[in-house]
């Protein structure tokens, strides 16, 4: 199997799609699938998708496509969802209050076990089950709860000083919802939403522009434009 950190990022983003799609076509009860019917589903070539998962490992067998339940299994492991992982929400606003409320997160392995803001009118409230906590117990919390996620729900000012702080309390990975960059250490993972910028990319489909879906990035990040696309 491939290691993991040298998958391009835009295969990553594409394995969450994968899994979603096969995941509910286990549920259909189906047994296998082949490139080109995963692949139409999510708007994607069979060709790429066979270059995708030929990344990770030897998945697929010509003439009969891909065993659903297997493919599931090794997207789950590679990805990180077959554990649970503990979560930490700074920030109680709007976005944090829905974050925190969105049940859809314990069912998928991610359980919000503690919120955080530096509001002192909002330290003590309950949001979504939790009491809100001060920022000073942030160190405390990660470590006595073994919190490995760390999501960032504060205003763009905030937003750095929250990400260190989560790095210095030992958090691995942000989910970052502020409106702007972050910078973390190495090692550290880091994902950012940012909704202006998807409205922005709407409208701009919406009035006419044109985004071209292409990886040609692909193969110049990962240097292996040759991956093995064997028919399945």
């Amino acid at each position: 199997m491939s290691d993991r950190r040298n998958i391009p990022k835009p295969t990553a983003r594409r394995l969450s799609l994968y899994l979603r799609e096969l995941s509910t076509r286990l549920e259909q009860r189906e047994v296998t699938v082949s490139s080109k019917a995963l692949g139409k589903s999510l708007g994607l070539t069979d060709a790429q998708v066979r270059k995708d998962l030929a990344l990770l490992g030897q998945f697929g067998h010509p003439g009969r496509g891909y065993a659903v339940a297997d493919l599931v299994s090794s997207l789950r492991r590679i990805m990180g969802r077959d554990r649970d992982w503990r979560v930490c929400v700074v920030g109680a606003g709007n976005i944090g209050r829905a974050l925190v409320a969105y049940d859809r997160f314990r069912r998928e392995g991610f359980n919000i076990v503690a919120v955080f803001d530096a509001e002192a009118t909002m330290v003590g409230r309950e949001v979504g089950g939790l009491r809100v906590r001060p920022m000073a117990d942030l160190a405390k919390v990660v470590a006595a709860e073994e919190i490995t996620l760390g999501i960032v729900a504060v205003p763009r000012d905030a937003a750095q000083q929250v990400a260190d702080a989560l790095v210095a309390a030992g958090v691995e990975g942000i989910l970052n919802f502020a409106p702007r960059r972050i910078e973390v250490r190495e090692g550290i993972g880091i994902v950012s939403v940012d909704f202006t910028v998807a409205l922005e990319q709407l409208a701009f489909q919406v009035a006419g522009g044109s985004i071209e879906d292409s990886d040609g990035g692909d193969e110049d990040e990962n240097g292996d434009g040759d991956a093995p696309t064997s028919n399945v």
